[in-house]
């Protein structure tokens, strides 16, 4: 079983069908669930599962909700992306992620992070740092 980053291919197909609305006022809600190093996770993955989600103190099944950062463009890219979200005072082991639609039917997966390894946190802030948004760096970008 493995992690493998990547935008999930069902994900671009729903784009074109008006599944996802990313602006902030009146926009769906995007979360993020933690996964265990036995988790299979990839560009097929379709929507969110509890299958080996990660467990313990201060993480809840779902993860939690982000805050997005309103849909722009600079030149020819398209992005948004989301604030930094902590897991506070937690008690979790992932090595990676999936940020899904929790607004829409299914709970439609967006894309599969991998943290490169097993990442922990005992008692303590367990945080999801995203990168900056812009064109280059945006953790979701049309070019």
């Amino acid at each position: 079983m493995a992690i493998s980053q990547a935008m999930c291919t069902s994900f671009k197909k729903e784009l074109l069908e008006g599944v996802h609305n990313f602006k902030n006022s009146g926009g769906n809600t995007f979360n993020l669930a933690l996964y265990t190093s036995s988790a299979s996770l990839g560009a097929s993955t379709t929507a969110y599962t509890t299958s080996n989600e990660a467990s313990g103190t201060n993480y809840t099944a779902k993860g939690a909700s982000l805050t997005r950062v309103d849909p722009t463009t600079s030149s020819t890219t398209a992005f948004t992306d989301f604030a930094d979200l902590t897991f506070s005072n937690a008690t979790v082991t992932a090595n990676g992620c999936m940020i899904f639609n929790d607004s829409a039917s299914g709970d439609p997966a967006v894309c599969i992070l991998a943290f490169g390894g097993d990442k922990t946190s005992t008692a303590g802030d367990f945080t999801i740092q995203f990168p900056t948004a812009d064109a280059s760096n945006a953790i979701i970008r049309i070019a």
